[in-house]
């Protein structure tokens, strides 16, 4: 498939409005208390009877410093012994997590997030690991797609070494900006020799795919500055990188209130930004995944969406499809049949509930047949770029323009703009478009058409 990108700016321009990412569907905002934890154990229950893989996720909330952008659920803490109590209740919740899941059933994918997940010591890290391995499924190969989020400047001498002995096979970098004023304005001092010494450190190690976050929008970013950052990432050579876009919700996230306004740049000097950024990863050979992400050609996430079997979730793109996504930890969301599921979000009520026997589920939503499809068109855009009408409409047994007859008359709309083309069947998101993949997704979401609070960020 042709994965190229147009970067049109009177587009951009026109269609940057308000939308979800779409890690989900429905999204976030459609859990409820009425899902709680007998749902969740009848799903389980039921999920076993299906089969097929895991995943597994697990939230690490703890965080050295508090970097004034983030609008992840951390606690920012300089004592490394908060995170002993809550390991001890993570370790229960993964055992009883492991009996609600039949053995049999392997683990093809595990993430570690946070909070900063190398907060915790070595042994930490080990002793988290053996509970896994103890009560699932776990590849002993680098078969399965094993993660893990890494601050670099939390990384010691062995670090990485440990992570690859422990099965880990693929890491995530966060650098944001190597500009010092930028790294002073938000609260995340790193320096370039940190940030390079782990990925040259996963290269010899062996970890099959390293990929780096930046971030633009920040407090001071200027566009030769920008520039500089990405050049530097570039020229390390990882497999993977996620270019976000800072979103200021200073009223929804607290620490976001330390960044002032006046700082921030403009709408435009973004756009040059995002424009620069695509221009020089395209010229380095990286091509448009989606969704902020850029891989190499060779990448398995590059090869998947050429492949037409590219995924989307919590933890973003993936090669695995299939599993029932199991989350533990605070705040962190499962995925189990057709259901999603959270956490509750304070350490206390975390560890309240495992301590008294019951798994902390406080809220979630079972998807029905019309989120079901509306959730399978909207993954195939975001993933592929792409729509087969007459194959949805076979595997749902519907007739696709009547179901959707007001999403098609926008579709026809966004058609006109040159956002993609309609060929028979077939709804193609043309390269000028995929930038704005998420407007297109949202034609089809219909929550969004009632919702009257803004609850998302701009899509660009």
């Amino acid at each position: 498939m042709d994965q190229s990108l147009v970067f049109d700016i009177e587009l951009i321009r026109r269609y940057d409005k308000s939308g979800p990412r779409y890690t989900s569907y429905p999204t976030a905002v459609q859990f409820h208390e009425g899902f709680a934890e007998a749902d969740y154990r009848a799903v389980a229950a039921q999920s076993n009877q299906q089969g097929g893989p895991l995943s597994l996720y697990f939230h690490i909330p703890f965080c050295d410093t508090l970097c004034f952008y983030c609008a992840c659920n951390k606690i920012a803490t300089k004592n490394r012994k908060h995170a002993v109590p809550y390991l001890e209740a993570l370790f229960k919740e993964i055992e009883m997590q492991g009996a609600l899941f039949d053995r049999s059933r392997k683990v093809d994918q595990l993430h570690w997030g946070g909070g900063t997940p190398t907060f915790i010591s070595h042994e930490q890290m080990t002793a988290l690991m053996v509970k896994s391995r103890e009560q699932f499924n776990l590849h002993d190969d680098d078969s399965g797609e094993y993660s893990i989020e890494i601050d670099p400047r939390e990384v010691k001498n062995d670090t990485i070494k440990l992570l690859r002995g422990l099965g880990f096979n693929r890491m995530s970098l966060g650098v944001q900006d190597f500009d010092p004023k930028v790294q002073q304005a938000v609260n995340r001092i790193q320096t370039e020799a940190q940030t390079f010494a782990v990925l040259d450190q996963a290269k010899a190690e062996g970890f099959l795919s390293v990929s780096v976050d930046l971030i633009y929008g920040l407090p001071f970013q200027s566009l030769e500055g920008f520039a500089k950052t990405v050049d530097k990432v570039i020229a390390a050579g990882p497999d993977r990188l996620s270019v976000f876009n800072y979103a200021h919700l200073p009223e929804m996230f607290k620490p976001q209130r330390r960044i002032l306004d006046k700082d921030l740049p403009s709408a435009a000097e973004k756009l040059e930004i995002l424009q620069m950024t695509n221009e020089r990863l395209k010229q380095a050979g990286y091509v448009y995944i989606g969704m902020d992400h850029f891989a190499k050609p060779d990448d398995e996430l590059a090869v998947a969406q050429r492949e037409g079997t590219l995924y989307r979730n919590f933890q973003g793109y993936s090669t695995h499809a299939e599993c029932d996504l199991v989350a533990m930890g605070v705040t962190s969301i499962g995925m189990v049949g057709n259901t999603y599921s959270q956490n509750v979000k304070t350490v206390e009520a975390y560890a309240e509930l495992i301590n008294a026997g019951k798994l902390p589920v406080y809220r979630g939503v079972e998807l029905d047949d019309d989120d079901v499809l509306r959730r399978e068109v909207i993954t195939r855009l975001i993933c592929q770029f792409e729509l087969d009408m007459g194959a949805i409409a076979q595997q749902f047994n519907i007739d696709f323009s009547e179901y959707f007859a007001p999403e098609m008359e926008e579709i026809r709309q966004i058609e006109s703009d040159g956002l993609l083309t309609i060929d028979g069947d077939r709804i193609r998101v043309l390269p000028a478009g995929r930038l704005l993949i998420r407007n297109v997704c949202m034609v089809f979401d219909k929550y969004l058409r009632k919702q009257t609070e803004q609850r998302f960020s701009k899509v660009i």
